[in-house]
């Protein structure tokens, strides 16, 4: 497996939709985990950049994540909507996840503290 270089996440009350790409933006993992094993997931990853919109759970998988040794970015999430693939009708976990990711590769993202 080529070494993941970035992860978008997207968030939820019981599954975590993941997607994953190398340095060369090729996709490696795109994938739904269960909150149990969220943390477990990325315990096996070498540290990478992980990105995730801000929303109230979004700090506190932030503090785990980083506890990890990742680099986490938070996105607000009307910044990561411009590129969600499907335009704004089509709109579901997986896209979102591959949007975050996008956008975190963007060098003028914003990111929040």
């Amino acid at each position: 497996m080529d070494k993941i270089a970035r992860v978008g996440v997207d968030l939820a009350k019981h599954v975590m939709q993941i997607h994953a790409v190398d340095s060369a933006d090729l996709v490696i993992v795109r994938k739904a985990i269960t909150r149990d094993r969220f943390v477990s997931w990325f315990a096996n990853l070498e540290p990478c950049l992980v990105a995730m919109e801000a929303c109230s759970a979004a700090h506190y998988w932030a503090r785990k994540l980083r506890a990890l040794g990742h680099d986490v970015r938070l996105s607000p999430p009307q910044f990561v909507a411009p590129y969600r693939n499907g335009g704004a009708h089509v709109k579901n976990d997986a896209l979102d996840a591959e949007a975050i990711c996008e956008a975190a590769s963007r060098p003028s993202m914003r990111f929040c503290r």
